[in-house]
């Protein structure tokens, strides 16, 4: 499928979403979900399958509606935009640089909890970007 065509299934998508009544669930700072993330534009990190899903860490909760999150890549990454981690014996990659305000709309279901001390280092990394 070419980019234009994804482009058009997921905005198709995006209206679904966007019209779905509230979802029914709560969701906390340092979990990680499945999200609707669409396709994007440029080096902007993109979902995938056909409900444009990645899963994304809940960095910070403001209400039941909005919540800032960064988006996790199963892809080797190192640098300093990049905190890796572990779960079941799979590595991934939180990519620090791509943090962005989304819609509660767009979570899916629940993966798992990022530990205490892995979410303050997150934090603190953030800090220093500023």
């Amino acid at each position: 499928m070419d980019y234009l065509a994804l482009f058009i299934e997921w905005t198709k998508l995006k209206i679904r979403i966007h019209l779905a009544p509230d979802k029914k669930f709560y969701f906390h700072e340092r979990e990680i979900w499945w999200a609707s993330l669409g396709i994007n534009i440029g080096f902007e990190q993109d979902g995938k399958h056909k409900t444009f899903e990645r899963p994304v860490l809940v960095l910070k909760v403001f209400n039941k509606y909005l919540l800032w999150i960064l988006p996790l890549t199963s892809k080797e990454k190192t640098g300093k935009y990049y905190y890796s981690t572990e779960y079941n014996g799979e590595k991934s990659n939180i990519i620090l640089s791509q943090l962005r305000l989304i819609s509660s709309k767009r979570l899916i279901r629940k993966i798992r909890k990022l530990s205490p001390r892995e979410f303050t280092e997150i934090k603190e990394i953030l800090k220093s970007f500023l």
